[in-house]
């Protein structure tokens, strides 16, 4: 394939590269985190009940994580094949990957869409939902639920077009619905008087205008990988493949969920609904954190894969390095923010003076260990562009499910006021699990790479 893109990939400057691609996606990702940030600025600012609905909120934010953690089992999971093959030159492959992760987006959001719906309340209730905030949850997600189709056609099928090295064009999926999301709350939360419902409402059409533009775009001239009918077809070798690689990223994304949960829970036990609200700002804020990091590698993804796929291990290895020093400068930076001056971020989000004093104490200590975060991220993020599932997947499942949710279940039986052991948890999970990912990142990509010269180089005496 000799396309001015795949050019690039192969000789522009590794730095100048990264950057090109990254800082778009950057760009895309603070606006795409608006989606939950305006939403959560409004609702919290509604009279008489802001606080009540901003709880409400949190406690769905987990469905709203597991409906991103589909889009990226399958996004995730498919894109980067799709940049390795393109790097082997065979484009038929690529395309074929294309066509049958929109399948699987389809009947995804189809079975999430029915099931959600049908134990919506039930769901809700167990993830610390009380009596004063669950109705606020429930009328949000009744409307958010019916856009899943297109929250999962717009973050998964954009994860193709950026893989493409349109990185430009991905963050204009994204611009696309956050501006119009940010005109419609407003309008619909208090100018029509609909409250949450009208923030799930905004947030529904605000995806649809995104999935719109990505189909518009994946199957017009433009793209290299064209969005084909004669694709769209179950291939269980194609699946396989991208449910494999899918399932690290999944795993961060789902595990998200689980965690959200059993800090929601473990919270309203010890603490309340205000300690509550206080981890769904955290939360936001630290899922903001890591789509920052996750867009500045995924900038470096498609370089390392199309060159892993064409042979160039020397670009492989310097992208790496450049990928992982900007990821790790770029994680101190908002890692001082949320240490130093955590009050900027969160009166974004309420005016209630309480709420802004709990919030600011509890983030002090729920953010330490992200200082060495955008490393750990870099290297997971590398390993799924290696086409590395396994080690991936195990590093997803280390930090959260080994490390974060039994601490949060065993430190407030050593450490008091129990609020705090439970926030503790965070900071020993991170710091635990980003030196176990450096290790195996050193040993595992110096062993992939002299496997795969000694392959190229038997195929090449052949």
């Amino acid at each position: 394939m000799n396309n001015p893109m795949s050019r690039r990939f192969a000789n522009e400057k590794i730095p100048k590269l990264i950057l090109s691609l990254a800082a778009p996606a950057i760009a895309a990702q603070v606006i795409n985190a608006l989606y939950n940030v305006v939403d959560r600025m409004f609702i919290g600012r509604m009279p008489g009940i802001g606080t009540q609905a901003l709880t409400g909120i949190g406690v769905g934010f987990p469905i709203i994580m597991i409906v991103s953690a589909f889009a990226a089992l399958i996004g995730f999971g498919g894109a980067p094949l799709a940049s390795i093959r393109m790097g082997e030159g065979n484009h038929k492959k690529a395309e074929a990957l294309l066509g049958a992760s929109f399948l699987m987006l389809l009947v995804v959001s189809a079975l999430l869409t029915l099931s959600f719906l049908a134990f919506k309340s039930p769901l809700l209730a167990l993830f610390g939902a009380s009596p004063d905030t669950l109705p606020y949850a429930d009328d949000y997600m009744g409307i958010y639920l019916i856009g899943t189709v297109t929250v999962l056609i717009s973050l998964g099928l954009n994860q193709f077009i950026a893989a493409q090295g349109f990185a430009k064009t991905a963050m204009v999926t994204v611009c696309a619905g956050a501006a119009v999301n940010t005109i419609l709350d407003p309008i619909l939360i208090f100018g029509m008087d609909m409250g949450v419902k009208g923030a799930a409402l905004a947030t529904v059409i605000s995806q649809a205008i995104s999935a719109i533009w990505v189909l518009w775009f994946l199957t017009s001239k433009r793209t290299h990988l064209r969005l084909r009918v004669k694709h769209m077809r179950f291939d269980f070798n194609i699946a396989k493949s991208v449910l494999a690689l899918g399932l690290s990223p999944f795993i961060m994304q789902s595990t998200e969920s689980l965690v959200q949960i059993v800090f929601n829970t473990s919270l309203a036990k010890y603490g309340g609904d205000l300690y509550v609200a206080a981890m769904g700002i955290m939360s936001s804020l630290m899922q903001i954190f890591t789509l920052l990091l996750q867009s500045f590698a995924q900038g470096a993804q498609p370089i390392v894969g199309y060159n892993f796929g064409s042979g160039d291990f020397a670009r492989v290895k310097s992208t790496m390095m450049y990928c992982s020093f900007f990821c790790a400068i770029f994680g101190l930076s908002m890692w001082a923010v949320a240490i130093f001056m955590p009050q900027l971020p969160v009166m974004i989000f309420t005016n209630n003076a309480d709420l802004i004093a709990l919030t600011v104490s509890l983030m002090k200590i729920f953010f330490l260990g992200t200082c060495i975060y955008g490393v750990q991220l870099a290297f997971q993020q590398m390993f799924i562009a290696l086409g590395q599932a396994k080690v991936s997947i195990f590093i997803a499942i280390l930090r959260k499910i080994i490390l974060l949710i039994p601490l949060v279940y065993v430190l407030p039986a050593f450490i008091q006021p129990k609020t705090d052991a439970i926030i503790i948890a965070e900071p020993v999970a991170d710091i635990f699990a980003a030196l176990a990912c450096c290790a195996l990142f050193g040993f595992t990509v110096k062993s992939l790479l002299n496997k795969k010269t000694g392959i190229n180089r038997k195929a090449a005496r052949n």
